[in-house]
């Protein structure tokens, strides 16, 4: 379930209004007041939850699924789990999106509301500079600074002796202590998620929340997404340069360096003590283990050893690099063997 500090719960709804939100056939009709109360993945889904199915390397997880209802291709239909009703429909993901549209609202702050909402809570020492916001349900630590135009979101929680820049601005997220986000840092906003649907490129709604741990550092301009249904993690005592880009549900180890313009793609995972030079990128889905240190520049499409240092593009081992970078040399000098 949606964190409800962040998400405000919109069902239950039936089969059948899904059905209509999703535009997708309810395969058996006698199930069409079963009500669902919220959304969730394919693998952790339970019998008052929706889900959906596109990707037939998952049918696995599709055949053991808990879920009461999955958005479904309607060549899929048989790999569902018996008790799962199917919703039948080209495009599952967007049904899915529709579905969670309707079911979890995120919270916003209250019109009218005053900027320091009467409903947060701020300990003793907490400084508020001018033209700052916290919303309703927001928790903010002994000695946290909050500089002028920071607007802190409902329900986040900020731990203690904290520095919040100038028009940052945070959402959906928990923070540790001695947290330092700079000035016009956003965090939590929503990641990148969007699927075709009957009607043209959807949105997905993201659910996650940004959990930020002791004593990290983010620097100026740097944008960390919350997770489309898990969280986006910053591991504790991890520093993170300005201009630095941070997708959903990427887990960020501890003590881990990231030079300016690095970006690290959705669903990326990095063990501790990782470096990343500036402007490195990271496809989605990968792990950089322990340990590693990619280059300037470097653009990394495979899993990354732990210990190991890649640059390049596509990004390889450094002696590797080395080496082919020094016989294109030889090459372009005329001096490599002919024939």
């Amino acid at each position: 379930m949606p964190d409800p500090r962040f998400f405000d719960d919109m069902g239950p709804v039936s089969l059948d209004e899904l059905s209509r939100l999703g535009v997708a056939e309810l395969a058996d009709a006698s199930l069409a007041s079963r009500s669902i109360t919220h959304v969730a993945p394919l693998d952790a889904a339970d019998g008052r939850a929706v889900t959906f199915f596109s990707d037939a390397k998952r049918r696995d997880a599709a055949g053991d699924t808990r879920a009461g209802a999955c958005f479904v291709r309607p060549e899929h239909r048989e790999l569902l789990a018996p008790d799962c009703a199917a919703l039948l429909t080209a495009h599952p993901q967007a049904a899915w999106a529709a579905a969670a549209t309707r079911l979890h609202a995120p919270r916003r702050h209250e019109p009218l509301s005053p900027s320091i909402h009467p409903d947060c809570d701020l300990e003793d020492g907490v400084r508020l500079s001018p033209g700052v916001t916290v919303g309703q349900g927001a928790r903010i630590g002994r000695g946290t600074w909050l500089s002028p135009g920071c607007v802190i979101g409902p329900g986040v929680s900020i731990g203690r002796d904290c520095l919040i820049g100038a028009n940052a601005v945070i959402g959906f997220a928990i923070i540790g202590d001695r947290v330092s986000i700079h000035a016009g840092a956003v965090i939590g906003e929503a990641g990148f998620g969007a699927a075709g649907g009957p009607r043209g490129v959807v949105d997905l709604p993201q659910l996650g929340r940004v959990v930020i741990q002791d004593g990290v550092t983010i620097g100026a301009n740097s944008c960390v997404d919350r997770g489309a249904f898990a969280d986006t993690m910053i591991g504790e005592n991890t520093k993170i340069d300005n201009l630095v880009h941070v997708a959903h549900n990427v887990r960020l180890g501890r003590n881990c360096v990231l030079a300016a313009y690095t970006g690290l793609s959705g669903s990326t995972v990095v063990g501790d003590g990782v470096a990343f030079g500036g402007k490195a990128g990271v496809a989605d889905h990968l792990t950089i283990g322990a340990g590693a240190s990619i280059g300037a520049s470097a653009s990394v499409f495979k899993d990354v050893p732990a210990g190991e240092t890649w640059t390049g593009f596509p990004a390889r081992p450094l002696k590797r690099w080395l080496r082919e970078t020094a016989w294109l040399s030889r090459m372009a000098r005329g001096r490599g063997t002919r024939g």
